[in-house]
């Protein structure tokens, strides 16, 4: 597994578990484990903490931005995966550097993500709301 695939897993399972407990969980803690448990041997973890880092810092503006995009589905409404998936990647488009990260590889990788740790539709449910914020992107 390639190593950013590899950061983007552990950040999104550590998401995942800040996000399962209501985000009162120690996410420095449970990053660190995650790299432990999940990434031995990885030698570059900083990507890790730019996209936990991004995507806490961000969170609110995340959320928003991903509740435009999908109306009918209200955060809290959405698999726990999912969401953090898609925060993964909304981060990713509006924040990488377009150099490191082009914005379709940033949807692929987040697809990849639902596909591997989500349910049966993920995969199309975070294509179809991160294709919707990419073309509102695009057409700025």
């Amino acid at each position: 597994m390639a190593s950013r695939h590899l950061s983007r897993s552990i950040a999104m399972q550590s998401l995942y578990e800040w996000d399962f407990y209501g985000k009162n969980s120690y996410l420095k803690e449970v990053v660190e484990r995650n790299i432990k448990d999940f990434g031995p041997g990885l030698e570059e973890t900083n990507f890790i903490w730019e996209l936990i880092e991004g995507v806490k810092n961000h969170i609110d503006e995340l959320d928003k931005i991903i509740e435009q995009a999908a109306p009918e589905w209200p955060i809290p409404q959405i698999p726990i995966v999912d969401r953090n998936v898609l925060r993964i990647g909304l981060y990713e488009l509006l924040f990488a550097d377009k150099e490191q990260v082009p914005p379709k590889v940033a949807i692929n990788e987040a697809i990849e993500l639902a596909k591997t740790f989500a349910g049966i539709t993920s995969g199309k449910f975070v294509n179809g709301v991160l294709g919707t914020i990419y073309k509102q992107l695009e057409s700025r």
